[in-house]
């Protein structure tokens, strides 16, 4: 009840404050979405059905509804797009995994006591917080460093990467057979991104570290049990919940990186092919894409998740 009357007039009660309290913190956030955002969803969704035709001396547009045309055109005609999209969710169930098995053990080891932790911290977050984005951006747009990793690929007779050698031995002596090894190399190869992008989850994941009570592993160690069980019996099902965060945060980060390729080709579309419907239609098919993934993640990962009372 949010209201209760007291002394004939009608007050509101505690819940009622915390429920005004709660509308006025969002006020600001719904007034910015319908008049900056609700709209411009409607006028992108008029344009997937449509064509929009460019009007340079009235500054300005107009649609021609085509129907499925944009839509047919996004899965059946353009050689690229399902390509695109299909290599990119490859590539995220390879990266993502990684990096949540990566951030849980940094923030493992960045959990234990020793000196200078704080320092540690702060050298280890800081660099990937601030600078993650500008380095993947300069990465991806610098000609120097793509010359060179060019250069680097044609005058290795070998592999250019971190394992192309280990790889090579391996095979020879018939050891690195199977999905699983070829998974590892993967991971490896791609080491540096895992880490540059992992940073916000070690966070989370510390900060769950850091709400489990040590009177529970008191206990458990009183009773004989061994920092593996600790790990399997106590963190890891203490720590369960922000696993299923991670992983969600974990995949639409990676779909909006700036080097993600189906957002370069929609961009590409969009701002030097002037094709306003089909680039539209893109990022729907996208946009929808993307949503059926952290559907099926959420789903999966929610049944094995525990919250403690």
């Amino acid at each position: 009840m949010y209201l209760a009357r007291k002394k004939g007039k009608f007050m509101l009660t505690l819940e009622g404050k915390n429920a005004v309290a709660g509308c006025l913190y969002i006020l600001p956030f719904a007034i910015g979405f319908l008049a900056f955002v609700f709209f411009p969803i409607l006028e992108s969704l008029r344009m997937v059905f449509s064509e929009v035709n460019i009007d340079v001396v009235k500054h300005g547009f107009s649609m021609n509804f085509t129907g499925l045309a944009n839509l047919k055109r996004v899965f059946f005609i353009d050689p690229e797009f399902n390509r695109l999209l299909t290599e990119e969710v490859g590539r995220m169930l390879l990266i993502v995994p990684a990096i949540i098995i990566f951030s849980l053990f940094s923030a493992l080891l960045l959990n234990q006591k020793f000196r200078g932790r704080g320092f540690v911290r702060a050298v280890f977050f800081l660099p990937v917080i601030l600078s993650s984005g500008v380095m993947i951006g300069l990465e991806t747009n610098n000609a120097l460093l793509s010359n060179m990793a060019d250069i680097i690929k044609q005058g290795n007779s070998v592999k250019s990467s971190i394992t192309g050698v280990l790889e090579d031995i391996l095979i020879t002596e018939g050891a690195a057979g199977g999905d699983f090894m070829e998974y590892i190399f993967d991971v490896v190869n791609q080491v540096y991104d895992i880490a540059m992008a992992s940073g916000i989850q070690i966070i989370i994941f510390l900060s769950a570290l850091q709400t489990i009570p040590p009177s529970m592993f008191e206990a458990a160690k009183i009773e004989g049990a061994t920092a593996w069980e600790c790990f399997w019996k106590i963190t890891f099902p203490m720590v369960s919940p922000l696993i299923l965060v991670n992983v969600i945060y974990s995949v639409v980060d990676y779909f909006i990186r700036t080097d993600n390729r189906v957002m370069t080709k929609i961009n590409t579309t969009l701002m030097q092919r002037m094709e306003y419907g089909f680039s539209t239609a893109m990022a729907w098919v996208y946009f929808l894409a993307v949503i059926i993934i952290i559907g099926v993640a959420g789903a999966i990962i929610s049944k094995r998740v525990y919250y403690y009372e």
